[in-house]
């Protein structure tokens, strides 16, 4: 791995922080926490991180198991025979930690265990609330990080597992849906929370995206995608050096590569910039984790595990001297209404009338 690439330029884009006390906030998606070869990876770039900066990393669940998760708590709900699914969740968490030489009872049987009473109880009363719903969801991260800590650890990085639910604190909200399972979260500067990490012994901290909690100590989600978001939060709280996304593309194209194969990597985008492509399409970043690091002018950096000695994308305040024509976004299943009428002129509630 090419440590140069991934590591340069970090130490002049926030007024020249050089601290072991500084924070990186490093976020990891779903197909960068599934094996061993990508957690060597992230063992590579957090120890290279490390020499410098206190790492805080933020992992997603493993590949495919929010889905799974999804799918067993509706299963649960409808009175479904949901054995088979639950037994194909745990399998892949015990096949993963054989891979890491961590073992699996001790670090997330009691996680499983009651993933398998909530899906009991849920098939008892033929019902899942949106509390639990959050609940059930937010086991793949709580999983997968258990499960990267230990790994972390048992390499020899002095690693601390933190619970996400006792940082992050949703704002309330009128919808109980919502409050749930699509939740915003309070992301101001938070000095209290950044001494209490550097008087800590450990150098590197690990948590888990996509979950908080509310004023009563409950689970919520913020939606999917979400682990884009909460890294932006947790880089805001702890103002970061910078935010590095990492997942399976090394950044923001052109176009889609997979439609276009001669899209071209784009090396810088502002802020603006880079919320535009992600709303209208763009899938490397989520579009709501643009606003915590724009207003604390954090940069944002795009990598790919897969390729981590590409320079990805960089996401700054001004990205001057840029091309002005950066991509072509495409969104599909929008629909577009065209309306034309003398009917309209200053008539109060038309639009009310036609949506009706």
């Amino acid at each position: 791995m090419n440590s140069k690439n991934i590591f340069g330029g970090i130490m002049s884009e926030r007024q020249g922080v050089h601290s072991t006390d500084a924070f990186v906030v490093l976020k990891f998606g779903g197909s960068s926490v599934s094996s061993k070869e990508t957690w060597d990876c992230i063992f590579d770039i957090l120890t290279q991180r490390s020499k410098d900066f206190r790492p805080f990393v933020v992992c997603s669940a493993l590949s495919g198991i929010s889905d799974s998760l999804e799918r067993l708590a509706a299963r649960s709900a409808g009175g479904n025979d949901y054995h088979e699914l639950l037994e194909y969740i745990v399998q892949r968490h015990r096949d993963v930690a054989d891979s890491l030489g961590v073992d699996f009872d001790s670090v997330i049987g009691s996680l499983l265990s009651d993933l398998e009473k909530m899906s009991h109880g849920a098939a008892l009363i033929n019902e899942v609330s949106p509390r639990l719903w959050a609940r059930f969801l937010s086991a793949g991260e709580m999983l997968s990080t258990k499960l990267g800590a230990a790994y972390l650890q048992r390499r020899g990085l002095d690693t601390l597992w933190l619970d996400a639910r006792e940082i992050l604190y949703a704002e309330p909200e009128n919808d109980a849906s919502r409050s749930y399972l699509s939740a915003r979260c309070n992301y101001d500067n938070r000095p209290a929370l950044q001494k209490e990490l550097r008087n800590t012994s450990h150098q590197i901290f690990l948590t888990q995206g996509f979950l908080g909690s509310n004023v009563k100590g409950e689970t919520v989600l913020l939606g999917r995608g979400g682990s884009d978001t909460s890294a932006a939060y947790f880089s805001s709280i702890l103002q970061a050096v910078r935010l590095e996304i990492w997942s399976d593309v090394p950044g923001m194209f052109t176009a889609n590569p997979k439609q276009i194969p001669s899209s071209r990597l784009l090396k810088i985008l502002d802020y603006d910039e880079a919320q535009e492509m992600a709303t209208t399409g763009a899938k490397a970043l989520h579009p709501r984790c643009i606003a915590p690091v724009r207003e604390s002018e954090i940069p944002l950096h795009l990598y790919s595990t897969k390729a981590p000695s590409i320079d990805g994308t960089k996401i700054i305040r001004q990205a001057e001297g840029a091309a002005g024509l950066k991509g072509i976004s495409v969104k599909k299943g929008v629909y577009l209404v065209s309306m034309s009428t003398v009917g309209m002129w200053q008539q109060v509630g038309f639009l009310a009338n036609v949506f009706a």
